[in-house]
């Protein structure tokens, strides 16, 4: 082989690279490793967080602070969780610090216009859906940062109780009363919508 070197590929250049490998060599510096789990996991971070957070832009501040600390943390990482697991732990717990500060401060922002579906073309049907999108906003203000994290990673994402304990950090039991807590104070806001 002439000047090949094996030692140094980079991390997705078999595209199936192991994501335990790639925290390895990320937490051994490997800042090519580390982009390549930023790049499979960053999409849906970002999602997460803008349903906790409901603005793009705070989401995306809350992700790149979260692969900010991971980066810095992650010699410490133990593996007593999978990166996946961690991670969103790490986002989940810098949309709860801005859920609260929030709460100190002042009232979210006024809801932006929603888009419209295509199908939906009737002015009073555009108004209606506005009106409900609105007062489910307003329904998940009422809800305790805790209360609303767990109801949008089992909700909105599809996360399995077990994965939110973790990523939260309380027990499943802790997890299924939040979510069941929430989703009774969304039913009685939402009431009128049914």
């Amino acid at each position: 082989m002439t000047g090949a070197r094996t030692d140094t590929a980079s991390p997705d250049a078999c595209g199936d690279t192991d994501e335990d490998l790639l925290v390895v060599r990320a937490a051994e510096g490997d800042e090519d490793a580390f982009a390549v789990l930023v790049q499979r996991h960053a999409p849906a971070l970002i999602r997460v967080a803008t349903r906790l957070l409901d603005t793009r832009s705070e989401a995306e501040d809350a992700v790149q602070d979260a692969f900010i600390s991971a980066w810095r943390r992650l010699p410490e990482f133990h593996r007593n969780s999978t990166f996946t697991t961690w991670i969103y732990r790490i986002v989940t717990n810098r949309c709860l610090n801005v859920l609260r500060s929030r709460r100190l401060m002042a009232p979210l922002e006024s809801a932006g216009d929603v888009p419209a579906a295509e199908h939906v073309s009737s002015p009073a049907r555009i108004t209606e859906a506005r009106d409900a999108v609105r007062e489910l906003r307003d329904a998940l203000e009422l809800l305790s940062a805790e209360q609303r994290a767990c109801w949008v990673l089992r909700e909105l994402d599809g996360r399995p109780y077990e994965f939110i304990a973790e990523a939260v950090g309380i027990s499943q039991e802790a997890v299924r009363a939040r979510v069941f807590r929430a989703r009774r104070s969304l039913t009685q806001a939402m009431g009128a919508w049914r």
